[in-house]
């Protein structure tokens, strides 16, 4: 059965999601960059961008599950650049080159209409100015029975939670206090959701928590 899903994302100890002051020069906010640690090294992510080997184990096993079955992506706006307010033009086409990561539809949050982008490699970066309900209307049709993965950021996490939306989570919790940034659980309370904690993992970079909705 297709899923909505949060998978692979980076939490600090204090529930940050990222840093203060994101900008095209640090895309991930101050310090927020520390929170991915555990997940360069690994096998996936270097082959991912051709750098390398790269580390197997715990971390590599849940990075590769991270890409498993997905039909479809919903990313916010600031996960695709860091352009705010109006579209100036079609130059920006994300942090990721000419053939990004996900070789699926992504759904892009925004308030700015602009046309699909195709990039190689089968991702094709759709632009939704109707809301969260729509975007994920429109990734259950694209992703025909797959999982549907929400790619953050945490402000996004926390609108498809806060609905109701989202049916598993794993957060890999890096060994690190950001003390700022974008909290991932502002305003949520989680047993309320249904979500209780049903997996954790120690890996090399981070502790892996896999949360479920009760059925």
């Amino acid at each position: 059965m297709s899923k909505v899903k949060v998978a692979a994302f980076s939490v600090s100890l204090d529930g940050y999601g990222a840093g203060l002051d994101q900008s095209i020069e640090n895309p991930l906010g101050k310090r927020g960059e520390e929170l991915h640690e555990w997940i360069f090294p690994t096998k996936m992510f270097q082959k991912m961008y051709d750098k390398g080997e790269g580390t197997e184990g715990v971390d590599n096993d849940f990075a590769d599950r991270s890409f498993e079955n997905l039909g479809a992506w919903i990313l916010g706006r600031n996960m695709f650049g860091p352009i705010r307010g109006p579209w100036l033009n079609d130059e920006w086409k994300g942090w990721w080159g000419e053939n990004p990561p996900y070789h699926v539809p992504v759904f892009v949050l925004t308030h700015h209409a602009r046309e699909p982008l195709s990039m190689k490699g089968g991702t094709v970066f759709h632009f939704v100015t109707e809301g969260i309900e729509s975007a994920l209307e429109k990734a259950r049709t694209a992703a025909n029975g797959k999982d549907i993965r929400i790619g953050g950021g945490a402000s996004t996490i926390r609108q498809f939670l806060q609905a109701g939306y989202i049916d598993e989570m794993h957060l890999a919790f890096s060994p690190v206090f950001l003390g700022s940034g974008e909290h991932v659980f502002a305003g949520i309370d989680l047993p309320k959701l249904g979500f209780t904690e049903t997996q954790t993992v120690y890996g090399k970079g981070a502790t892996h928590v896999i949360l479920r909705k009760n059925q």
